[in-house]
């Protein structure tokens, strides 16, 4: 099921992230830069933040399943350019379509909102995410570009059949 997260779903969704990030960032960054109190609090107050937004800001939807958060997605929209903030899936939940499901929901809202085009940044060394996202469309611009460690990746949304 996905559905709009809840401010009472912030402890359980910066603990998913978390463990996310340490399954891919491990071993190619110090563990204090995704793992650590000062990170961990930071990845908190982010997704406070993500949460406090209003609708027309953004939003935030959570995978769930049997009453277990699986994955969690947020997106952005500032100075006229949508952005996918943060997309993750549980790590035991890899591969079971939960990353599908939020994008496809995401898609939905972007699409309800009149959106065009999607923005996201992508850590340079995730393989798994670069490939899933080559699968949801997501195409690197005409003149590809890095911010820092990441890639950036756009995704033109096509207006919603018979609008």
């Amino acid at each position: 099921m996905i559905r709009t997260a809840l401010p009472a779903d912030l402890d359980s969704i910066a603990a998913l992230h978390t463990r996310a990030r340490a399954t891919y960032y491990r071993g190619r960054i110090p563990q204090e830069e995704y793992g650590g109190p000062a990170e961990l609090a930071r990845t908190r107050e982010g997704w406070a933040r993500a949460l406090a937004r209003s609708a027309g800001e953004g939003g935030v939807l959570c995978a769930e399943r049997d009453g277990e958060l699986t994955g969690v997605a947020a997106y952005r929209t500032a100075d006229g350019e949508t952005t996918l903030t943060q997309l993750h899936v549980e790590p035991a939940h890899w591969r079971r379509g939960t990353g599908a499901a939020l994008h496809a929901a995401c898609l939905d809202a972007w699409r309800r909102s009149g959106v065009s085009r999607v923005r996201l940044e992508v850590y340079e060394h995730n393989l798994r995410a670069q490939a899933f996202y080559a699968r949801q469309g997501w195409l690197p611009g005409p003149v590809p570009t890095a911010s820092g460690s990441h890639l950036v990746l756009w995704l033109p949304v096509a207006a919603p059949p018979g609008a």
